[in-house]
């Protein structure tokens, strides 16, 4: 039955995932292609032997340390179905705190046009052109992959005030100016102990790691920001829980002010923005 399929799963995964539970219906779920929500109302149901062997598969894989959304090709973000899978981050719960703080910076400004760079998937400014229509949203993005699955969510979601770019940082936007130029650059140090977790083994290094010290990529946009922003535009970052201080002095340095950072559910100082002066 459904119901003792997810509990000898959960058992399987207690000691692989900090949430076997969840895991093991989101993955049947996925291997019966129904919504993780029906499952309580079949869970007295027989598990027909082509599902049990890929729901089998499945948790195999994730006991190995592949993503759940891997494994599904699918992450929930600011209520969006977007589509992922090996060679893009997938995208995080806390992440959706710059999206927050983005729209309060936007606030009271008509027609604002947005930069989301080192897009991935294109969570944070799809996220952002779907809560704010009027905007111009452009995502800029080097890899060939995450570029690819944000061409399919940018598609799947017919979302038409963004468009994909590809290049690195600001190189495909020489020249223009945004009101908010928002990131969730790579931010881990070459030896960060987290890179020997068996989920982020499975994650595309480059999108997590920014050099020897995990400041480099912040350090660059920071230094560069100022150049494409209007006056009053703001630099909004995400950045890992113990560099915030670090954070607050790039954009300090790079003339940016109001410089603050803000917390995410979890209480770590998460997201630092600045602004250009007028």
């Amino acid at each position: 039955m459904i119901r003792d399929a997810l509990a000898d799963a959960a058992r399987r995964l207690a000691s692989s995932s900090g949430s076997p539970r969840l895991d093991a219906e989101l993955l049947l779920a996925h291997a019966l292609g129904v919504e993780r929500a029906r499952l309580a109302a079949r869970d007295d149901a027989a598990l027909e032997p082509a599902a049990a062997a890929t729901f089998a598969a499945l948790l195999a894989r994730r006991a190995a340390g592949e993503p759940v959304a891997y494994l599904t090709g699918r992450r929930e973000f600011w209520s969006l179905a977007l589509a992922v899978g090996p060679g893009v981050l997938v995208p995080r719960p806390e992440t959706e705190l710059l999206v927050e703080w983005a729209l309060e910076l936007l606030r009271g400004t008509t027609r604002p046009a947005v930069l989301d760079l080192g897009a991935g998937s294109g969570a944070i400014g799809l996220a952002l052109a779907r809560e704010r229509p009027d905007a111009a949203v452009d995502l800029v993005e080097a890899s060939p992959a995450a570029l690819a699955f944000a061409a399919r969510n940018l598609a799947s979601l017919a979302i038409g005030n963004a468009r994909l770019l590809a290049g690195d940082w600001f190189g495909p936007v020489a020249g223009r100016r945004y009101d908010v130029i928002v990131s969730n650059p790579p931010y881990l140090a070459a030896d960060d102990p987290h890179l020997g977790a068996a989920e982020l083994g499975h994650e595309p290094r480059e999108a997590l790691v920014a050099g020897p010290g995990g400041l480099e990529a912040l350090a660059t946009l920071a230094a560069r920001a100022g150049a494409h922003l209007k006056p009053g535009g703001a630099l909004l970052l995400e950045h890992g829980a113990d560099q915030a201080a670090g954070v607050r002095a790039l954009l300090g340095g790079a003339g940016l002010r109001t410089v603050e950072s803000r917390r995410d559910l979890a209480g770590h100082e998460r997201a630092t923005a600045g602004r250009r002066g007028d």
